[in-house]
């Protein structure tokens, strides 16, 4: 190849790696500012009334949690107490046994004196068959229901609860996760807060409950994660939720609610049918079927978000389990872009056509495959003695300061908001933490994107993986 033609080539991929690297500078700029405006609008609109008498009267609209459980008997007890102690009154509590192995289903009739009913079940709806269904004889549990069935995996029961659940609002979340007394009370009022918009869904902040006090089920002390992995989650959370979904929701595109934490009009979900059961990225998946509902419709509806620290949960501390988190949610992402590609730059979707897809088609599924290419194409550039040394390093240091100055802004305004984490060192490990993230942490999470689109592409797909946890500390 003639020298010229080689250096324009370079040239070029120069221009288009500088291209890309502006581009997302842009993006997270805008995305700070509109979290920005959106946390300072929620604070002032909520400083005003108290809706807990409202919220708490039996006219209140109804709402179920539906909490899957596969083999937890060693925490059932306790989350199931946590749950029915909550501050609203016409809610219901719904715990989906899935064909569990161990001694859940035991430990719940045993602990709150079970017995089994007779309730009518839909034959043509999509889920394992279900093998009993039971209450409580004591009054004090009578919110509590519980759901024993073949197991089909997280979505399959969360479709069961859909289907048995009679209430208003359906609120899907993990067994283990620990929700603040209130946060039904949030969840309600932003379900009515709009005049204008069908609100079908609402999400909210997942905070990390490492190393966390906890005792009856209720979050005594807030710390900071012991182990140094999930201080890197931590980081990342307080990134993703406190300026990332906040700005998406800032511009009503949001398009994934937390399967930890998503809240949803029943009446929708189960006219989308409820969630996919042939993919493992269940919690996007149905966002993304909700909206097109509501667009091929033409209603006026929304997604709100609540930044409000609402819901807490543990966090993977092994490497293991923490890449096969996110070798699932890389190959999550890639079911649902794929399902849904014919949103791609569709003016017919707005603003999620236009935006929000693409975004997710970028950033969140090729950035990885960019990032390892990339690599890839440095090393080959400098063993051929062709890579431009000084446009690399400025471009480095360039992107490492502003992923600093990006993550120093999401640590400081999380203080300034919601003050979760007050103590001076806990904010400077964070900040610590931040520096060295890129080297340290970073590389893991590309690398499970990575296998994930290989497993996605060759079809080695292994379902969940191990996710097991730990359990929360306890006083």
């Amino acid at each position: 190849m003639d020298s010229g033609v080689f250096d324009i080539i370079l040239e070029y991929i120069n221009v288009v790696f500088y291209g890309f690297t502006i581009c997302l500078f842009l993006i997270f700029s805008t995305m700070a500012y509109l979290a920005t405006r959106s946390s300072i609008h929620y604070r002032h609109k909520n400083s005003f009334g108290d809706i807990s008498k409202v919220m708490a009267s039996p006219l209140a609209p109804s709402i179920t949690i539906i909490a899957p459980a596969y083999n937890e008997e060693l925490t059932i007890v306790q989350n199931v107490r946590s749950l029915l102690s909550l501050q609203y009154v016409n809610y219901e509590v719904m715990i989906v046994n899935d064909g569990s192995k161990d001694d859940t289903l035991k430990r719940l009739i045993l602990a709150y004196d079970l017995v089994k009913i007779e309730q009518e079940i839909d034959p043509n709806w999509k889920s394992k068959p279900i093998r009993g269904i039971y209450k409580s004889r004591h009054r004090p549990f009578s919110k509590l229901t519980v759901i024993d069935k073949e197991n089909g995996g997280k979505s399959d029961a969360l479709n069961a609860g859909m289907q048995l659940s009679e209430h208003k609002y359906i609120g899907c979340i993990d067994v283990d996760c620990l929700l603040m007394p209130d946060a039904l009370l949030h969840v309600v009022k932003s379900f009515f807060q709009r005049s204008k918009k069908k609100v079908i869904a609402v999400g909210g902040v997942i905070r990390v409950a490492n190393s966390c006090r906890i005792s009856g089920g209720q979050l005594e002390e807030i710390r900071l994660p012991t182990n140094w992995l999930a201080k890197f989650q931590l980081l990342e959370y307080t990134r993703s939720f406190i300026l990332g979904r906040m700005a998406w929701g800032k511009i009503d595109s949001l398009l994934i609610i937390s399967g930890a934490f998503g809240f949803f009009d029943r009446e929708i979900a189960l006219a989308v049918g409820g969630y996919d059961t042939d993919t493992v990225g269940e919690d996007m998946e149905i966002v993304f079927k909700m909206r097109r509902y509501m667009h091929d419709r033409k209603e006026a509806y929304t997604i709100e978000f609540i930044p409000d620290p609402l819901c807490w949960t543990e966090v993977p501390e092994s490497i293991k389990i923490l890449m096969n988190q996110r070798d699932r949610w890389a190959r999550g992402n890639v079911e649902t872009l794929y399902k849904h590609r014919d949103m791609f730059f569709n003016s017919k979707f707005g603003r999620l056509g236009l935006l929000s897809y693409p975004y997710w088609f970028f950033y969140e599924w090729m950035a990885p495959i960019l990032e390892f290419t990339g690599l890839i194409s440095i090393i080959l550039f400098y063993y051929l003695g062709i890579l431009n040394t000084d446009f690399f390093i400025a471009l480095s240091v360039m992107v490492y300061a502003f992923a600093m100055m990006f993550s120093f802004y999401a640590i400081l305004w999380e203080v300034y908001s919601y003050k979760q984490y007050n103590k001076t060192k806990d904010i400077l490990t964070l900040m610590l933490f931040a520096l060295i993230e890129p080297f340290v942490f970073h590389p893991i999470v590309s690398f499970s994107a990575i296998r994930g689109n290989y497993k996605k592409l060759f079809g080695l797909e292994g379902g969940w993986g191990d996710i097991t946890r730990k359990g929360f500390t306890k006083v």
